[in-house]
């Protein structure tokens, strides 16, 4: 898909900070956000997905993970190593397990 013809969905954070992601980076990377976009959810008709329970910063990083993982999926080298501090890495796994990614 061409630069000019890319989906993109505003994931917002506890803070209302919004990101905006290419929909299909978020929708192979996330089961939860793929039925979300897919359904006959409001999120899906607005592109907008409202996560109250994720912060910033950790929705940050899990949407650095969406695009490691895109990236790198059918990758036969060396994965290079996707670094989590240890101070957040509780966050980041409750929020993985809850985005299904």
């Amino acid at each position: 898909m061409t630069e000019e013809n890319k989906v993109f969905v505003k994931l917002v954070s506890a803070e209302g900070q919004d990101f905006f992601v290419d929909q299909e980076v978020a929708t192979t990377a996330s089961n939860t956000i793929r039925c979300m976009l897919e359904g006959s959810f409001r999120e899906a008709q607005d592109k907008v997905i409202r996560f109250p329970d994720i912060s910033s910063y950790v929705l940050e990083r899990v949407i650095k993970y969406m695009h490691y993982k895109a990236q790198y999926s059918n990758s036969n080298s060396r994965l290079p190593q996707f670094v989590i501090e240890p101070e957040c890495a509780l966050e980041l796994l409750i929020a993985a397990k809850y985005l299904d990614c």
